[in-house]
């Protein structure tokens, strides 16, 4: 039996090299991720973090970096002790040129059945991908607030 898996692909217009510097940089990761920064060098097999207001919220080791093409990290989850539990899962950008646009495929797997993981990820990753796009096309993020992605969905 495979294992459930949440995929999520959008079309962006901006450039591959954009794109990537969107996803690897904490002073872009800031304005669309609720105020996340991410940390690491980017190498393979270096760590990884998200973190906000001086706490790490999630971490992994870097498990693939081909700029601007590809980018793959472990990811387990720190802060909220219903998510702790869960295994650590993979997260896969793919970022492919699409005519003026680029097509970004967001893989998340490695998720175990019945987990609180996939109802978490399922109302993040759409959140923090639309603002992503948003502020790549318009300059603009927008004004999702973090307290609407609640707990409920956890139990999904």
């Amino acid at each position: 039996m495979s294992k459930p898996q949440f995929v999520y692909v959008t079309y962006i217009e901006t450039t591959p090299e954009k794109l990537w510097e969107a996803l690897t940089s904490s002073d872009f990761t800031r304005r669309y991720w609720f105020g996340s920064e991410v940390r690491s060098d980017w190498k393979v097999g270096s760590p990884f973090a998200l973190v906000i207001d001086g706490r790490t919220t999630d971490s992994g080791e870097i498990l693939e970096a081909d700029p601007p093409r590809r980018l793959s990290y472990s990811f387990k989850h720190e802060l909220y002790e219903e998510l702790r539990n869960e295994p650590i899962s993979r997260v896969t950008f793919t970022l492919e040129p699409f005519g003026n646009l680029v097509k970004l495929t967001v893989a998340h797997d490695g998720l175990v059945e019945g987990g609180k993981y996939l109802g978490a990820i399922s109302t993040g990753w759409p959140a923090i991908l639309s603002g992503l796009k948003s502020l790549l096309e318009t300059g603009k993020v927008l004004p999702i607030p973090r307290e609407a992605l609640g707990k409920q969905e956890w139990k999904r």
